[in-house]
């Protein structure tokens, strides 16, 4: 037997609940992991609650991410007792999760955890942070150096902007944050940001080309700030977007790409190919100042991940959302 968040649908509608299950009702996969951390994701919470169409099996164990210990492993990549780090592949929609004592996965789907991780550091970083260095990766990628200017991150107190904030700033960056509560200033101020600026500068209907401000972008919340931000990117600018917090419009025009040479980068976290992957977690453990996990990081229990998914999806909580599930 073994715990885990469950998710439930019926004609009755959906129902939560942590509960005691069999391991023979784990999925199907090669590897079998004793999970030793989960993280609490703006994806899980909308899975939890219900509020968004993230779950597209029942019954359902929620959780985007784990790090833990293999315990069996069918996979000539895997032995038991070896550290690894899942992130995505359709964890927590289409295939189990890890908000869970166990998960059964695909082997291809994992990597191994980086030396310089524990756990619960690797999950303080989780899909949020990853992503982030994803989007990093993809300016770099598109020609943006420090020198070439602000790069704005917006949706900054969240999981994915605080980690970009934050290796911004130790890449040599000047980096200017967004976020509707700037009674966080001094959060993103510590985590290396050089300007804050309110949310409301972005989330109204702008122009189709703004005056020129930003060599680079990341981007988590979609909709007009989306659009916004691009309308405002210097000429050859690249925004690196990853998140539809505001909506999944893109109300825009294609002024900034084709009178400024703009580049709109996706950033897909979930299929991201294996070697891109380890990159960017190798990345995180030269880039990410370890301190600065401790200031970003909250540590709930899983009996309290499904109360704190409301407070979540109702943009109370900061940083990012560890759930220890076992010491292996």
């Amino acid at each position: 037997m073994f715990k885990a968040i469950l998710i439930e649908k019926d004609e009755n509608g959906q129902r939560v609940s942590l509960s005691e299950l069999d391991e023979s009702r784990l999925p199907e996969g090669d590897v079998t992991v004793r999970i030793a951390c989960s993280t609490l994701n703006y994806k899980d919470a909308l899975a939890i609650t219900g509020k968004g169409p993230v779950v597209r099996r029942f019954p359902m164990v929620p959780g985007i991410d784990f790090a833990g210990v293999v315990e069996q492993s069918t996979d000539p990549f895997f032995r038991p007792g070896d550290k690894v780090v899942l992130n995505g592949w359709g964890l927590g929609e289409v295939h189990w999760g890890g908000l869970s004592e166990l998960a059964r996965v695909k082997g291809d789907w994992l990597i191994p955890l980086e030396p310089a991780f524990s756990f619960s550091r690797a999950m303080s970083i989780g899909t949020a942070g990853y992503t982030a260095m994803l989007c990093v990766m993809a300016l770099e990628r598109h020609g943006v150096r420090p020198e070439s200017g602000e790069v704005l991150v917006t949706g900054a107190v969240g999981g994915v902007g605080s980690v970009a904030v934050a290796v911004l700033a130790k890449l040599g960056y000047e980096g200017a944050a967004v976020t509707g509560r700037v009674e966080e200033s001094e959060y993103l101020a510590r985590l290396g940001a050089k300007r804050i600026l309110p949310r409301s500068d972005f989330n109204q209907q702008g122009k189709p080309l703004a005056s020129e401000q930003w060599a680079g972008a990341i981007d988590v919340v979609g909709g007009h700030v989306l659009a916004n931000v691009c309308a405002s990117m210097k000429y050859r600018g690249v925004v690196a977007a990853c998140g539809l917090a505001g909506g999944m419009a893109f109300p825009a025009t294609v002024a900034p790409f084709i009178l400024r040479g703009v580049t709109l980068a996706g950033i897909d976290s979930v299929m991201c190919p294996l070697d891109e992957r380890r990159e960017a977690w190798r990345r995180l453990a030269e880039d990410l100042d370890p301190a600065l996990l401790d200031g970003m990081t909250q540590h709930v229990a899983i009996e309290e991940v499904i109360g704190v998914s409301e407070q979540l999806i109702a943009g109370a909580m900061r940083g990012r959302v560890v759930v220890p599930i076992a010491n292996p």
